[in-house]
This record gives C-alpha cells, sequence and structure tokens, in this order.
C-alpha cells in the first residue's frame, strides 16, 4: 500500500461543510484550477494555423459566403453589429506530437456559431448553450490528415437574442461581438467521466441531505475520490473512478418513481430574434443532436414544429436527410402535430384545426407517421376547446409545463385527464420539473419526485433535458449525467426514453387519475392578449379572408367546370397565418423586428386573398346574361338585413340596406334577431349607386340594377324600423325554384315624420325601433332601451362607453403580464361637453360622433352608429396612442346580475366567474374572449361585441373591453401610434343563443362583401347551403385535402348553442356522395350519408365539431 494509500485509509472525524466545499473546489472551474482536476480537462493546446473572416448584413448561403473575401482576423477582434453575421476561415494544423489524443477545436464567442466542415453543418457552438469545443477526432490515428481547413459561421446575436442591459429589453441595434477563444487542445476523457462522477456525488449529497444516510455515502465517496486522485498522475484515475462506480453500482428497490428522460430543444419560431434567425438556430441545434444520436444510440430526441422542420428542408437538406434517418431508427421523434407551437388562446377554432392538418401532414408525408402527443409546452393558456380538436386529429395525449408557472394558484395535477368543452377527453402530462430544458443534475432529478402532485397516482414523469428558448439542446455531459443515474439507490430510477413509452406507462396506471374539466387557464402572462394590437387585429382580419376565399372558392369550383381551386396558394397563405400564431408573435410579446415581418405576412394574406376572391367572382359570374355591376356576397350562413356601402366612381360611397334569407327557409328554421321574414330579397339603395349583382354565397344569389330613379334618401332625419314595406319598383326575374331575383324598395313616405335623432342639453339620441341610444355631450352612453319592452341595459346612476386609463407596470414579463394591482390605478377620461356631434341623419342609419382627449399625448376619436334593422350599437373608434405603461379599457355597467359571464372560445363559449370569491376567481381578473361575452340574467342580457380585441373581463355587472396597452419591453414602439377598431353593444331579450348574439357577432366580424362581377352576372336565384337548427353553425366550406378530380368539398359545423340537437343540412349543389369524416379529413368507417332530396340529417352533442365530406358530381362537358 502505498503512503498516499494509507493516509486516505486513516479514519477521521469530517465537518459536513468543509468536505462538501472541498469537493466543490476540487471540480471549480474558478478556484485552484491551477491544481484541480477541472484545471487538467484540457491539456496541451495551441493556436489556430490561420484566422480569416468575412462580415456581411445577409444570412448567406454557405455556397455563396465561402466564395467571399476573407481578410485576416485574430481572437479578439470585435464585429457586428446585432443581426450580421461574420463567417470565419479556420485554417488547422494539429502537432504531430498528439497522436493518440482527443482533439477539440475550442471556440468561444458571444455570438451563436455553426460549424461547417466539408460544406456540411457539424455543430452548433454556443458559450451560453455550453456548446464550446468540437471535436475534430476521438482519437488521432498515424495516418489522418494533420492539416484541415473549418468554417464557422457566426450570427451577431446569443442565444436568447440581444436585449440592451437585460434578457427581454428591446435589442441593442449596435452591440458588437468578438471571438474570445480559437485554439486547438488534447481533451483528457478520463479527466470528464471523473468531473461528471463528482459533480452527481455533490448533487446527491446536497439534494438528499444531512439527515439521509446515502447524502453521507454520496459526500464521503467523493472525499475519499479526492483523497486517491492526484490530478497531475493520471495513473490515478482509475482507483478514484471504482470507487464511484461503487456507488452508482448499488440498486434502488422495485418502488422507485421511474423518470423518462427525453432529449429535447425549444426553440422560439421568433421572440427575441427573427425568423430567419430561426432558421439557423434549428440547424445549429439540430447538427449538434445529430452528433448525440451517433455517440449515443439510447439516445432520444423529441422535436416539434413541422414550420421549423420545413425550414430545414429547405435551408438545409443534408441535415434534414439525416433526422429523416434517425427518425427511422426511432431515435429523432416528431412530436406536437402543429405547424407551430401556437398561442392556446388567440387563434379561432379553424385555425387551430389547421395547425394540426398542416402539421400532421407535413410529418406523415417527411417522416413517415403522424404525432400520437401534442406538444406544447410554453404557451400562455390552453383552450377548452383543444381536447376536441386533439382527439379528432388522432391525438390522445398532450404536453405542457407552462401552468407551473401560475402567480397565485399551483395546479393541482401532473397527470391527470384533460376534458374539454364537448366531453372530450385526453392524457394529460406536465413534468413534474416545471421545465423543458433540465440539464440532468441531481437537484433537477429529485425535484420531479418531489413536486410531483399525483403521487400514488402514478409512478411515471417526464424530463425533458436540453437548452431550449433560443435552441442549443441536450449535451453530452447531460447524458452521461443521465446514463450514470440510471438506477442508483437513493434516487429515482432514469430512463433515456421516449414520449411514446412515457405515455405507455402513464396510460397502464390511468385508472387512479382525476380529471380537470374546463379551460387550462395561465394565471400570468394576461397582457398578451392586448399587447400589439395592430397584429391582433391582422390575424383577426387573415383568419376572415382566407374563410371567405375558401367559400367563394369552393362554389366557383361547384358552380364552373373550368375554375381551378387554388389549393397550392391557399396552403401557402394559410401556412402564413399558422407561422404568425406562433405564441410569441400573436400574443405581442415579441421584438420590432418579428412585429413588423408579421405585419408584412399579413398585407401578403390580405393581397393574394383579394386577387383570390376577384378570381371566384369572376367565375360564379360568367356565363351568365345581364349588365355588369357588383357581386354582394354574405359569407355567413344565415339571413342578414343590413346596411351595406356600395362604391360609386372617384371613391365615394353610397348606403344601401340588403334583405337576404341568405339561406332557404327549412322547417323550424326562424329568422334571426326577431325581424320579419321578408318572401323575396331585396335591396335599398339610399342613394344613387351603380347596378349591383347580390349574391348570398351560402344561400340565394340574385341579381339586380341599382340605378337612377330607384334610389332614396331622406336628409336630416334619424334611424327608423321600415315596418311596413311599400314595394313600388322591382327589376329581375324568376330564378331556380321560382324565388324573385331581387326587390327594390322606395322609402315610406311618412318616414320624415319618424322620429329623428334628437339633441337635448348637447345629448343625441339615436332610436331605430329595436334599440334606442342616448348619448352624454362627451359621448359617454346614459341610456341604451330594449324598445319593444321598455328594458333599459345601463346600470341606474352609471354610464356606458365608459374609457378608463390604468397604470400598467408589470414586476417583470412587460409585454406579456398585466398585473391584478393595475386595478387600483383606475381613472376614468372625462371628456369635454360640446364635442359630441350628429353625424349621419336619416335614411337607413343615424350616427353620431365625438373627440376626446385621452392624455396630453393621445386622443381619440369615435363614431357612434345605429342602422335600419341592427339589433345592435357599434362604436368604430380611432385612437393615436402615445402612451408608456398605460392600459385603455372601455366599460359598460349593465343592470343585469349574474354570477357568471359568458364569453366565445373556440367553436363555442365558456362561463367565468363575475366575482373574487376564490383565488382562482381572481386570478382570472383579465381573461380572453374572442368575437363576444355576454352577461345576462334570467330573460335579458347585455353581450358586448368585437372585430380584433381579445383582452376582456366582467367584474360584477361591468363589463369591460381592453384596448391597448403600452409596454416597453420587448418591443419599445409597440402599439404607438393609430389605431382602428369596432366594437358593438347588444342588449337582448332572453338568452343569448335565441337573442341571436352569436350570428351578430360573426356579422360584426364578417362583413357583406361588394366585389366587382367584371363580366356578365348571373340572375338566377339559388342557395348553396342552408342549416335548420340556429344552434349550428356553419363555418367552413373548402375544398377537400384530397381531392380526386377536384371535386370533393369539405365543410365544418359546430354546435354553438351548448345543446343537444338534430339538424338538416341542405344543399343545391349537385352532391353525389356525402360522408363524415375527422378534422384530418379521413373518412368515416361506417360509410356514406343517407342523402335525400338533397338534405342530410346530423346530430349534435353540446360544442360537438363534425365535419362532413361532399364528393361532387363531375361538371358537364
Amino acid at each position: 500500500m502505498s503512503e498516499r494509500e494509507a493516509m486516505a485509509a486513516a479514519p477521521a472525524l469530517k465537518h459536513w461543510r468543509t468536505t462538501l466545499e472541498r469537493v466543490e473546489k476540487f471540480v471549480s472551474p474558478l478556484y485552484f484550477t491551477d491544481c484541480n482536476l477541472r484545471g487538467r480537462l484540457f491539456g496541451h493546446s495551441c493556436p489556430v494555423a490561420e484566422l480569416s473572416s468575412f462580415l456581411t448584413p445577409e444570412r448567406l448561403p454557405y455556397e455563396e459566403a465561402v466564395q467571399q473575401d476573407f481578410r485576416p482576423a485574430q481572437v479578439g477582434d470585435s464585429f457586428g453589429p446585432t443581426w450580421w453575421t461574420c463567417w470565419f476561415r479556420v485554417e488547422l494544423t494539429i502537432p504531430e506530437a498528439w497522436v493518440g489524443q482527443e482533439v477539440h477545436l475550442r471556440w468561444e464567442s458571444d455570438g451563436e456559431g455553426l460549424v461547417w466542415r466539408d460544406g456540411e453543418p457539424v455543430q452548433g457552438l454556443t458559450k451560453e448553450g455550453e456548446k464550446t469545443s468540437y471535436i475534430l477526432t476521438d482519437k488521432l490515428g498515424e495516418k489522418e490528415p494533420r492539416s484541415l481547413t473549418l468554417y464557422v459561421e457566426v450570427a451577431c446575436n446569443g442565444l436568447l437574442g440581444a436585449g440592451k442591459g437585460s434578457m427581454i429589453a428591446a435589442p441593442d441595434p449596435e452591440k458588437m461581438f468578438q471571438v474570445s477563444r480559437a485554439e486547438l487542445a488534447v481533451f483528457h476523457r478520463d479527466v470528464y467521466k471523473l468531473l461528471v462522477d463528482l459533480e452527481l456525488l455533490l448533487g446527491i449529497a446536497k439534494g438528499l441531505g444531512e439527515d439521509n444516510q446515502r447524502s453521507f455515502q454520496a459526500l464521503y465517496t467523493a472525499n475519499q475520490m479526492v483523497n486517491v486522485c492526484d490530478p497531475a498522475q493520471p495513473e490515478t484515475f482509475p482507483v478514484a473512478q471504482a470507487l464511484a462506480s461503487k456507488f452508482f453500482g448499488q440498486r434502488g428497490g422495485e418502488s422507485q418513481h421511474t423518470i423518462h428522460a427525453v432529449g429535447h430543444c425549444h426553440i422560439d419560431t421568433a421572440w427575441l430574434w427573427p425568423f430567419k434567425e430561426t432558421v439557423r438556430k434549428c440547424a445549429r441545434s439540430w447538427v449538434t443532436v445529430v452528433q448525440l444520436m451517433e455517440r449515443n444510440p439510447e439516445f432520444i430526441f423529441a422535436c416539434s414544429q413541422a414550420q421549423q422542420l420545413e425550414w430545414v428542408r429547405s435551408y438545409y437538406p443534408g441535415l434534414h436527410a439525416r433526422l429523416q434517418e434517425f427518425a427511422c431508427r426511432g431515435q429523432f421523434v416528431p412530436v406536437g402535430g402543429t405547424w407551430v407551437e401556437m398561442d392556446g388562446n388567440l387563434p379561432s377554432g379553424e385555425s387551430m384545426v389547421r395547425q394540426f392538418l398542416q402539421g400532421q401532414n407535413f410529418f406523415r408525408q417527411e417522416f413517415g407517421k403522424m404525432c400520437s402527443e401534442f406538444w406544447l409546452p410554453d404557451t400562455f393558456g390552453y383552450s377548452a376547446q383543444l381536447p376536441q380538436i386533439m382527439r379528432s386529429c388522432g391525438i390522445k395525449r398532450f404536453l405542457t409545463q407552462k401552468l407551473s408557472w401560475n402567480l397565485v394558484n399551483s395546479f393541482p395535477h401532473h397527470t391527470f385527464f384533460w376534458e374539454g368543452l364537448d366531453g372530450s377527453q385526453v392524457l394529460a402530462h406536465f413534468p413534474p420539473g416545471d421545465s423543458y430544458g433540465m440539464q440532468g443534475s441531481v437537484e433537477e432529478v429529485l425535484k420531479t419526485v418531489a413536486k410531483n402532485q399525483d403521487k400514488g397516482r402514478t409512478n411515471h414523469s417526464a424530463f425533458l433535458f436540453g437548452f431550449g428558448d433560443g435552441g442549443g439542446g441536450p449535451t453530452q455531459t447531460m447524458v452521461d449525467r443521465l446514463k450514470r443515474l440510471c438506477n442508483t439507490d437513493g434516487l429515482p430510477r432514469v430512463q433515456l426514453s421516449s414520449p411514446e413509452r412515457l405515455f405507455s406507462a402513464l396510460e397502464g396506471h390511468s385508472e387512479q387519475l382525476c380529471t380537470w374539466v374546463g379551460e387550462l387557464f395561465l394565471e400570468l402572462h394576461n397582457g398578451t392578449y392586448t399587447t400589439h394590437a395592430q397584429i391582433k387585429k391582422g390575424n383577426r382580419e387573415c383568419e376572415r379572408i382566407l374563410h371567405d376565399v375558401e367559400l367563394l372558392s369552393s362554389l366557383a369550383l361547384a358552380r364552373s367546370a373550368q375554375f381551378l381551386y387554388p389549393a397550392a396558394l391557399l396552403q401557402d397563405l394559410w401556412r402564413l397565418l399558422l407561422l404568425t400564431q406562433f405564441h410569441d408573435v400573436v400574443t405581442g410579446s415579441c421584438i420590432q423586428l418579428v412585429a413588423e415581418e408579421a405585419m408584412c405576412h399579413y398585407e401578403d394574406i390580405r393581397s393574394h386573398g383579394n386577387t383570390l376572391l376577384s378570381a371566384a367572382a369572376a367565375a360564379l359570374c360568367a356565363g351568365e346574361p345581364g349588365p355588369e355591376g357588383l357581386l354582394i356576397v354574405n359569407t355567413l350562413p344565415w339571413k342578414r338585413t343590413e346596411v351595406l356601402a356600395l362604391p360609386r366612381p372617384g371613391g365615394a360611397h353610397s348606403l344601401g340596406m340588403s334583405w337576404g334569407e341568405g339561406l332557404l327557409p327549412s322547417p323550424g328554421h326562424r329568422p334571426q334577431h326577431g325581424l320579419c321574414s321578408c318572401s323575396h330579397p331585396h335591396l335599398t339603395a339610399a342613394l344613387a349607386a351603380p347596378a349591383a349583382c347580390v349574391r348570398s354565397a351560402r344561400g340565394e344569389c340574385w341579381h339586380v340594377a341599382v340605378g337612377q330613379g330607384l334610389s332614396w334618401a331622406v336628409p336630416n332625419r334619424s334611424v327608423e324600423v321600415l315596418s311596413s314595406p311599400v314595394w313600388s319598383k322591382w327589376r329581375g326575374r324568376a330564378g331556380a325554384g321560382g324565388q324573385v331575383g331581387c326587390w327594390l324598395r322606395d322609402a315610406p313616405a311618412d318616414l320624415a315624420s319618424r322620429h329623428p335623432p334628437t339633441k337635448t342639453d348637447s345629448s343625441v339620441t339615436l332610436d331605430n325601433g329595436i334599440i334606442r341610444v342616448r348619448l352624454d355631450p362627451t359621448g359617454r352612453l346614459t341610456s341604451l332601451v330594449l324598445v319593444a319592452s321598455g328594458r333599459e341595459a345601463i346600470a341606474e346612476g352609471a354610464v356606458g362607453n365608459q374609457f378608463v386609463l390604468f397604470d400598467d407596470v408589470p414586476l417583470y414579463w412587460d409585454a406579456w403580464d398585466v398585473m391584478d394591482y393595475h386595478l387600483e390605478t383606475r381613472k376614468p377620461v372625462l371628456g369635454q361637453a360640446g364635442t359630441l356631434a350628429v353625424g349621419t341623419e336619416g335614411g337607413v342609419r343615424g350616427s353620431a360622433w365625438f373627440l376626446l382627449q385621452i392624455s396630453p399625448n393621445s386622443r381619440l376619436s369615435q363614431e357612434v352608429v345605429l342602422d335600419v334593422g341592427c339589433p345592435y350599437v357599434r362604436f368604430h373608434t380611432e385612437v393615436h396612442w402615445h402612451e408608456a405603461h398605460k392600459f385603455l379599457k372601455v366599460e359598460f355597467p349593465a343592470r343585469v346580475r349574474s354570477p357568471q359571464a359568458t364569453y366565445e372560445v373556440q367553436f363555442g363559449h365558456l362561463q367565468r366567474p363575475t366575482h373574487y370569491n376564490t383565488s382562482w376567481d381572481w386570478a382570472r381578473f383579465e381573461v380572453w374572449a374572442h368575437r363576444w361575452m355576454d352577461l345576462s340574467e334570467h330573460g335579458f342580457g347585455l353581450a358586448l361585441l368585437n372585430d380584433c380585441k381579445y383582452g376582456a373581463s366582467v367584474r360584477g355587472n361591468v363589463l369591460s373591453l381592453s384596448l391597448l396597452r403600452a409596454p416597453k419591453s420587448p418591443d419599445a414602439t409597440v402599439d404607438m401610434g393609430r389605431h382602428e377598431f369596432t366594437y358593438a353593444l347588444m342588449p337582448h331579450k332572453g338568452s343569448f343563443q335565441d337573442a341571436g348574439v352569436i350570428p351578430a357577432a360573426y356579422s360584426l366580424n364578417f362583413p357583406l362583401l361588394a366585389l366587382p362581377a367584371p363580366g356578365p352576372a348571373p340572375t338566377a336565384a339559388w342557395s348553396a347551403f342552408s342549416v335548420s337548427s340556429p344552434a349550428v353553425v356553419l363555418e367552413t366550406v373548402k375544398q377537400a385535402e384530397t381531392s380526386p378530380q377536384g371535386r370533393t368539398l369539405l365543410l365544418r359545423l359546430y354546435e354553438a348553442h351548448g345543446s343537444h340537437t338534430d339538424c338538416w343540412l341542405h344543399t343545391l349543389l349537385p352532391v353525389q356522395e356525402a360522408v363524415l369524416c375527422d378534422l384530418l379529413e379521413r373518412r368515416d368507417p361506417s360509410g356514406p350519408l343517407l342523402l335525400r332530396d338533397n338534405r342530410l340529417k346530423l346530430t349534435f352533442t353540446p360544442f360537438q365539431v363534425q365535419s362532413l365530406l361532399l364528393v361532387l358530381q363531375p361538371p358537364p362537358n
């Protein structure tokens, strides 16, 4: 026995803290590196033979970059600024004396790097991601070349962008970067292994604590390893390694909790960096993962977001091929099933369906199978309709961890069944370690067990490891840690596993799991419902445009044998929209550069969408006799009685009144909004208008010539219900089914004697016979009466349309959070009397407008509009907003008492409390809704509609709509400037379902289209679709994804009232076969439906979504 071994064997008293710190210093990268083990990790080193660089503002492909003019560079040189790229040519010469050694290129930079070798990317180099060396050779052979050339592509941004002063601050546009290390070095693998073991032993000692026997065993083992290990004498290393192996070889019992460790790399598709930088982040991260999979056959990596894989397929085809290869081996596992990891609150139901449709189709095409789990770890809440959508897209499993961020209440489960709005259930799992970026430490492993909320119900948990958010992914050190901990006494069992193995284990022991019903509401980040109003507006508008384009294109396809459905272009446009619905884009929690890109994408969708609408209109009008004019299109599945603005020469507009059945009356079908049904569709023009072809796209088509002598105008008169039609002029002819094309009507002679807008004490009253609106001299709503019953909707002594301003300073996450204490800073914005003026007077529309100075820097103008036949009053609003950390809302105190309010969500609605009884209630002080929210008591209610807002709340009897915020990070310019938006107020008798709130909100968001009819317009009336039940909404009409000869349509319907209902779907299209399908458009195995007299019977449960394939007959020759 040597003298050193004899001394080490002598027993000695040990002080816990000093022993622990002794081991810590032995592995420290900061202290005593001249003599400790860490200081021996690398041996001999030498500088690179030659370093040269090329700087560019562009993100160039490799083939182009290497042809540029490289100039000499050296370590320490600065380059930049932010978002530029510096390419380095690295000439290497390995010393002859290093034969037999493992040789690394050590590279450290504050920019993200990617190593290229022989024209292919081989590894990411990111200091923040603990990837600072690239293995040139595991063991330098005698015949291996000693000289080689590498290229390192360095992005002028860090792993998490380039925030000025803090991570989420707006990027510093002038930030400069540098390479601080570029050298060759010998890597000592045996030292590395000892370091891994010693760090794990330290973690066990600290994690289990001084009251645990196994903790002391770990500490004493580590201390003994320090005793026997001389960093300067490698021959002592095996003895120390044996001590560690003995400790880790002691196995645990069968009851140990099993941790399923899955490699992961969450990459935000855009956030603190632009979309184009994400393309390179994917390459840097995944090429490193490929290395790990090559070196560790048991290592499995889960990868979500089809969009990112599509980018890699396009820009890095070699890497994509390797990913496909490892997918075949089962090591690279696509997960999620969606195009991007979208926001879980704001996208429409149809948008969520398209996320899965595009994502699952991509995964099937590129990797041979679809995903079986929905993977959404970092989204700011989860809609109650997601379980139904998931199930209908072939997914029964769900993983996230974001609810661990709840500010108020701890979510009570980590493994549970999640039940959606319609009753659909999925198995949900939240990794108990509350992170998707673990690093394989003992502390994280122990936390996963300790924090598990479902102990006793399940004995398996997920452990997602790898640097995330900005990419990076797992490292070899993480993999080695987890391998070492595979089955060690005192710790849970750790397996390098897959999502499939995890969920299979959970499903095998699920009988004791609890069920959570309804939405998964994140008690944080609720400012994202409002931040970046222009993005919110662009999202809503583009969802509408794509809906309308698909509908008109489908009808054109059915009506015209020559029309080609624009499937490829529509897919591209949908993918653009889905991209912007990423959870840091549509939410507004991104930098200015990303917001500008999103606005460009919206403009592309608008531009192409309008072109496609015109093409469909031209196809619908082709081949029919009649004059040229306008195609007035109703893209909603019910009749509408509305005022619309018809274009006139010179850019002016004239008001017209359209009555359209919209859908053929069916048994039990009742007109909406309580308006009288007319036997024929008709249109009234307030001023002379050009000839118009009027078509209800999901109902009647008709032709009308609106010309001189067929119009009427009544100046200086208030809006008035035209309750007794006076038929005087008619143009048109009998159409299909004997329906008359169109009616025109003169104004009743006594209209001038009806109630004009009255102005008393500087207030204004608008009255259309359905509702009566009274505005005070500053534009606030003092009265809103439902005329038929005389019921007042505004609370006694209160005023509606009250703008309020709040201080809005969160704790940290500026663009993300609005805190509960902002409610304590409420300041009503008081207008100045005399600014209220009458706008449009009489005829089919009445309005008043006013100006409001919000602050010295911000102002608002608003037109309050009431149309004939309209059950709601609209507030067209323009705001010039220049604030800092302020929050603008508008409030409506209602003469209604109810403990809960109703909010529209995807394909339905849900209730939330109006009180703060519990912490779960008051944590929802700011919530989200889509097109409407409603506060009702028995027999009466008040609905607040909007065309582009999402943030909302109802506290007590006050309905509040969130309008604008003014955070300063990560975008210092967010929301500054001009905004336009519309909201509307609708008092109603009875329930909101029976009163037609849902179709009213649709109508506000889907205005009638007035499209130029470039050729002769059809004169025959025809109806495309009708639905007999007002509870069922025909949401989508499109060409099916798989459509033989292009003659198959996809219809999507949902039950909107929350009821069991049977309904008849009627169509006049030439349908050959009808069959139900899922959301991925896979046919129901039960076969075709019975189609009789062009009618189908459908049965719905509450909030159920159903999809239907209609195979059209071949067009006539």
